[in-house]
């Protein structure tokens, strides 16, 4: 494994987990016969020395985030049914 893409790719994505599901994602197309976004530094590397190449050069990213929920569209149903009143 090439430590060089290896540190440079963990400073890009800067979570070790999703680093390693990155690669483990990636990886597993590049397997599959999907085309690399890189070209190999040599015939025989490593298909994540290709990945970490990818996220190194910019090719590959990933993006975190959490939609919002509608707590709107949540109190509709109550508005649907009789007031009680206490």
């Amino acid at each position: 494994m090439n430590f060089e893409y290896l540190s440079k790719a963990e400073e890009k994505i800067g979570s070790i987990p999703t680093l390693v599901n990155l690669v483990s994602y990636r990886t597993r197309q590049l397997i599959r016969g999907e085309r690399p976004m890189v070209k190999r530094d040599f015939p025989e590397q490593d298909y994540h020395d290709v990945v970490l190449k990818e996220i190194v050069e910019g090719k590959l990213t990933v993006e975190m985030g959490v939609q919002p929920i509608d707590m709107s569209s949540s109190f509709d149903m109550l508005d649907d049914g009789p007031d009680i009143v206490l």
